[in-house]
């Protein structure tokens, strides 16, 4: 594979978060060609795609275009990809998978047509080999992914493999926890630049602690990550990625905040723990067992906080986090004055229970769940009481 040919690159992501993506773009030197709800397009070679993989905080996938075609049905489908020089992709003894989306009224079972794409692929490098490498649902190595909305077909090399919200350091999930690459880009909606203090109660498995950490000394999002999809396609030079990272770690800086979390439940906190461990941060980030009410708010200079409660989904939950969220604005207007708070829900109806007004509300979905960052200037004094949220 010429990792020097320069082809489009799409970048895929959750709904709502692509403005934050085309900002990491362009800030990485990036041009945008187009935006997608859930994707947002470049271009660059696969060298690019080495150095997205490793810099990207809210993008979920890096793929690198090999085909675009019309196609009508799966025959042609198959005709179309087997004509692609795979055995320049494809390790001959490797192992790789192919994942799909289809929008396609003839299509009716989405399996149908990673198989179709999977036979060509098999079928090609045998005719090239006398033999064929293994394939599965393993997104550990060469991963092929197939976009095919109604006759439009284009097919992509995954160069990321598994995910990119996929960081690494996450060992202990405990419950419901928040996506890396949501959390980095709740952060980059609050205006989280790593120059300010950060409070996070209800830290959970500490993720909103650790992607701050992450701005904060400038640490790549790939840091920790020792698998790319990238890595097992022919033709795949390690020093070159190496030179990459190397790159990467000389612009880690020191932090100059403080970063403080706390939650009631012990094990959230023994998550919370091994995670900024696995991370390196423990020296940066210091956690606490508490009730929210009772957190340690960093003392002096400009601070941001951000909670990520419950969202009372269960049925009968959400009547018993009425007196949470209430609690939570009375904990704004008398700990958090002079400061801006955040609190990510997925329940618009609770965050009423607050009692003060938001000043800004960003849209995000977390999962298939609609969810809002919303956003509370406390004002020394202040006693701007509002049942909107």
């Amino acid at each position: 594979m010429n990792f020097k040919e320069k082809s489009e690159i799409l970048v895929t992501c959750p709904k709502e978060i692509p403005q934050y993506l085309e900002q990491e773009l362009k800030e990485l030197g990036y041009p945008i060609k187009y935006t997608r709800k859930a994707a947002v397009a470049t271009e660059g070679t696969l060298e690019d795609c080495m150095f997205l993989n490793m810099h990207l905080r809210t993008g979920h996938r890096v793929l690198y275009l090999l085909e675009k075609a019309r196609v009508q049905n799966g025959d042609v489908l198959y005709k179309n990809a087997k004509k692609i020089k795979w055995e320049e992709i494809i390790p001959k003894d490797g192992y790789f998978s192919v994942s799909a989306a289809v929008l396609n009224s003839t299509i009716k079972d989405t399996r149908f047509a990673s198989y179709k794409l999977k036979d060509a692929i098999v079928d090609r490098m045998r005719d090239k080999f006398g033999s064929r490498p293994d394939s599965g649902p393993n997104e550990e190595n060469t991963v092929i992914f197939l976009y095919w909305k109604e006759s439009d077909c284009t097919i992509y090399i995954d160069t990321s493999g598994e995910p990119l919200t996929r960081r690494g350091y996450r060992k202990n999930p405990h419950k419901a926890p928040m996506q890396e690459t949501l959390a980095a880009a709740a952060l980059m909606a609050a205006g989280f630049d790593g120059t300010m203090n950060f409070a996070n109660p209800m830290c959970g498995s500490a993720t909103l602690l650790i992607e701050a950490a992450m701005m904060a000394t400038n640490t790549p999002s790939g840091a920790f990550r020792t698998n790319f999809g990238f890595m097992h396609l022919v033709g795949y030079d390690e020093r070159v990625f190496s030179k990459i990272s190397e790159e990467a770690v000389k612009k880690i800086k020191p932090c100059e905040i403080k970063l403080s979390g706390s939650d009631i439940s012990r094990d959230a906190v023994q998550a919370s723990l091994a995670n900024i461990q696995n991370a390196g941060f423990s020296h940066l980030i210091h956690v606490q067992r508490c009730d929210f009410k009772d957190s340690h708010i960093p003392k002096g200079g400009k601070f941001m906080l951000m909670v990520n409660p419950e969202y009372g989904m269960r049925l009968g939950d959400e009547k018993n986090l009425e007196t949470t969220y209430r609690d939570l604005g009375d904990f704004f207007k008398n700990k958090c004055k002079g400061s801006t708070c955040f609190i990510f829900t997925g329940n618009l109806g609770l965050a009423k229970k607050v009692g003060l007004k938001a000043d800004k509300r960003h849209i995000f979905w977390n999962s298939n769940i609609e969810c809002r960052l919303l956003e509370y200037e406390i004002y020394e004094g202040s006693k701007r009481f509002d049942n909107e949220a």
